[in-house]
């Protein structure tokens, strides 16, 4: 069929994106507002704070993003937004600007799970080097802020399936990161500042022993779905509140509050701190805790992880979400995966963090399928991949 123009909207938790998508294959153009300055101050993402900025930028970001691809309105194909999961608030502002433009333009609406987006980032940049050849099953492991859940793919025709085969009991990965950084001072997001510090300290000096999951979700509950107890198929979650807690405990025990609070006074006195900034006002025994807790969580997202790759039988790796922009893990999943001889695949960095161009890219199957979503559609804030 001739190309399908699809202009993607994301508005899940703090960044207000749009893009334009060719056929689930070539990014025409990527536009992502941040909303880090707005939240800096809390330490982390305050939902009602972040519904306001989307209603703010959800309008100039989605001009800009066809003015760039140089599209009109009405040369777009089909327009695609997140209906889940994420902060709910946040998504209906996506949502109901994207019900208007779908209803006042007379184009096809598609709602596209944000998880899935994730995993389409993957594929949109391979298929752009002109890489179509996967091979199945795939495994993904989807990492960021609000989710860590491994997937096992198939395919269909165009669609694609997912079974959950783990997930985080607690805290998500990267949200481990940003409560880290809080504790520490160093500053919001804080992935990005923890991965930048980690390689100026010693990442043997704490030992995190890894948490030990001994018994099947308490909750009862996969993905939203009774488990099955007789279902004896491996399990591979994950927990991070254990960590979390140990660097809070190591913190009491060493007396580094005062340390902590000096440096967020120092650091609050500069506008923009630089690397040397944060250099400057961290001690050896932080730089050690902040690679060592970085190197644990990294230690066991990939051991779990390729864990249950060679138990699935997956012939390929997916590893994307926000937390897949993390340097070392990166390169922790790149060596290993070839030790085991598994081809492993992440989006580049600016698709990594969440992104409109995912979720234009993972609409074209959709759109193919005629899946398009009904004007009475709603945002699921707890929405499962299925």
């Amino acid at each position: 069929m001739s190309d399908a123009y699809i202009l993607g909207i994301e508005s899940s938790c703090d960044e207000t994106a749009a893009a334009i998508v060719r056929s689930g294959e070539q990014l025409i153009s990527n536009v992502v507002a941040s909303q880090i300055a707005a939240h800096q101050p809390y330490g982390g993402v305050v939902p009602e704070l972040a519904s306001r900025e989307h209603l703010r930028a959800i309008v100039p970001v989605v001009r800009q993003a066809l003015a760039e691809a140089k599209r009109t309105y009405d040369s777009v194909d089909a327009i695609a937004v997140t209906q889940g999961p994420g902060l709910a608030g946040a998504l209906l502002v996506g949502i109901s600007y994207a019900k208007a433009l779908a209803f006042s333009l007379d184009k096809p609406l598609i709602a596209v799970n944000h998880l899935e987006g994730h995993i389409h980032a993957v594929l949109l940049e391979e298929r752009q080097k002109g890489n179509h050849e996967l091979h199945f099953p795939v495994l993904a492991l989807v990492v960021s802020g609000g989710h860590t859940h491994l997937y096992l793919a198939a395919q269909n025709g165009d669609a694609w399936t997912y079974e959950n085969i783990g997930h985080t009991r607690d805290d998500a990965a990267g949200e481990a990161f940003d409560k880290v950084a809080k504790l520490l001072a160093l500053g919001y997001p804080g992935g990005p500042a923890i991965d930048r510090l980690s390689p100026h300290g010693d990442p043997t000096a704490v030992k995190f022993p890894a948490a030990q999951i001994k018994h099947r979700d308490r909750r009862g509950r996969n993905d939203n779905r009774l488990v099955d107890p007789h279902d004896d198929r491996p399990r591979f979650d994950f927990s991070y509140s254990g960590i979390k807690t140990a660097i809070l405990r190591f913190v009491e025990t060493h007396q580094m509050q005062a340390s902590i609070e000096s440096r967020r006074q120092a650091l609050a006195a500069i506008k923009k701190p630089t690397l040397q900034d944060y250099l400057a006002q961290c001690d050896k025994l932080t730089l050690d805790l902040v690679a060592s807790f970085q190197r644990g969580i990294i230690e066991d997202l990939v051991s779990k992880t390729l864990s249950a790759a060679e138990s699935s039988g997956a012939a390929t790796l997916f590893v994307t979400g926000g937390v897949a922009a993390n340097q070392e893990l990166r390169q922790t999943f790149e060596r290993e995966g070839a030790r085991q001889g598994l081809p492993v695949f992440f989006p580049s960095r600016p698709l990594s963090t969440d992104n409109a161009a995912m979720i234009a890219a993972a609409a074209y199957p959709k759109f193919l399928a005629k899946d398009f979503a009904s004007m009475d559609f709603s945002a699921e804030a707890g929405m499962v991949l299925r």
